[in-house]
C-alpha cells in the first residue's frame, strides 16, 4: 500500500515568513511603520521559555520590532492587567501575546480580555471569537488559521468536502470548526463524549486531530485517501529501539504509523502543523497593524 504524502509544516512556514518579511519592508517604504509584537511570559516553564524565545527571534528575523516581557511566577492579577493597559496604549506595539498557561493565582479570561481586541494576535478575545463565529472579520487564533493555510494549499477547493475536528478547545477546536465552515465544508466537532468515534472519523475528508491524547487515532479510524492535520504535541518515552534509556519524544494525537498507509496526506510531529502557529502569529501582527493605521495589507 502507498505511503500518504507528508504536508512539510516548515516549509510552508518558511514560505510564509518570507512573505511577511516582503510584508514588513513594504510597510516600513510606504507608510514608514515597523510592526510591533510584545509577548509577555510569566514564570519560568520550560517549554513556555523556548516558545517565547522562537516566538522572538521569528519577530527580529522578518524585520518586526520585538518587545519581551518576562515577569516573576507570584507576579498578581492587577500588576500584569497594569503591563497590559500600558501596551494597549503604545503606539508602537501593534501585537500582544500573553503566553499561556497562567499560574493559579491569574485568571486566564480576565487577562485576555483585558487586551486590546485590535491587538489581540493570538485571536482569544471575546469579541475576536464571536467575529470568527458570526462571520465578521477579525484576528483568528494562529494554529487554526495555519491548518487551514495548509488544507487550502494542498487541496485547493474545500467546499463540500466532509471535515472532522476531533477537539473542542477554544483554542484550536472550536475556531478550527469555524474556519472550515466558512470554507463551506459540511463540519462535525467530535470529543471524549462522542459516541463511535472510530466511526465518525471514518466519514472524514479532512481529519483535524486536536484532542492532546497521543496516538488516539489510528490508522483504521481513518478514511482512505483522507486529509490528515494532526494538531497534537505529546511527550511520550521513546522505545524506538537504540534509543537511550529515559529519553522523550514528540508524538502527535494520530498514530503515524498506521495512518500513513491509509490516509492521502498527513502532517508529521514534529514538524507539521508546530511551525505554521509562530509564522500565523507573524501574519496576524501584519493584519493588526494595517488595521490599526488604517491602510491595505501589502500583497506578496
Amino acid at each position: 500500500m502507498a505511503e500518504a504524502s507528508i504536508i512539510d509544516g516548515k516549509a510552508f512556514a518558511a514560505s510564509l515568513r518570507k512573505s511577511v518579511s516582503r510584508q514588513v519592508a513594504t510597510l516600513q517604504e510606504l507608510h514608514g511603520i515597523t510592526p510591533g509584537l510584545a509577548v509577555i511570559l510569566v514564570g519560568e516553564d520550560p517549554a513556555s521559555q523556548v516558545y517565547v524565545r522562537n516566538k522572538g527571534r521569528s519577530t527580529v528575523e522578518v524585520g518586526m520590532n520585538s518587545f519581551e516581557h518576562n515577569l516573576p511566577n507570584d507576579i498578581d492579577q492587577e500588576t500584569l492587567l497594569a503591563l497590559i493597559r500600558q501596551l494597549n496604549n503604545d503606539p508602537l506595539v501593534h501585537g500582544i501575546l500573553v503566553q499561556l498557561p497562567l499560574p493559579n493565582q491569574i485568571c486566564e479570561d480576565v487577562v485576555l480580555d483585558a487586551i486590546n481586541p485590535e491587538k489581540d494576535v493570538d485571536g482569544f478575545h471575546v469579541i475576536n471569537a464571536g467575529r470568527l463565529a458570526t462571520g465578521g472579520k477579525g484576528l483568528t487564533p494562529c494554529t487554526p488559521r495555519g491548518c487551514l493555510m495548509m488544507l487550502k494549499k494542498w487541496l485547493g477547493d474545500l467546499s463540500g468536502k466532509r471535515a472532522l475536528v476531533l477537539g473542542r478547545s477554544n483554542i484550536v477546536g472550536k475556531p478550527m470548526a469555524q474556519l472550515l465552515l466558512r470554507e463551506s465544508c459540511t463540519v462535525t466537532i467530535a470529543h471524549s463524549r462522542t459516541r463511535n468515534l472510530a466511526d465518525e472519523c471514518r466519514r472524514a475528508d479532512i481529519l483535524v486531530a486536536a484532542v492532546g491524547r497521543p496516538r488516539m487515532v489510528s490508522g483504521d479510524w481513518v478514511k482512505p485517501g483522507a486529509t490528515i492535520i494532526d494538531v497534537g504535541i505529546n511527550r511520550v518515552p521513546d522505545t524506538r529501539p537504540g534509543a537511550a534509556e529515559g529519553k522523550m519524544r514528540l508524538v502527535g494525537d494520530v498514530d503515524f504509523g498506521s495512518a500513513l498507509y491509509v490516509a492521502g496526506a498527513i502532517t508529521p510531529v514534529p514538524g507539521g502543523v508546530g511551525p505554521m502557529t509562530i509564522a500565523c502569529l507573524l501574519a496576524n501582527t501584519i493584519t493588526a497593524v494595517c488595521n490599526t493605521a488604517g491602510v491595505d495589507e501589502p500583497e506578496v
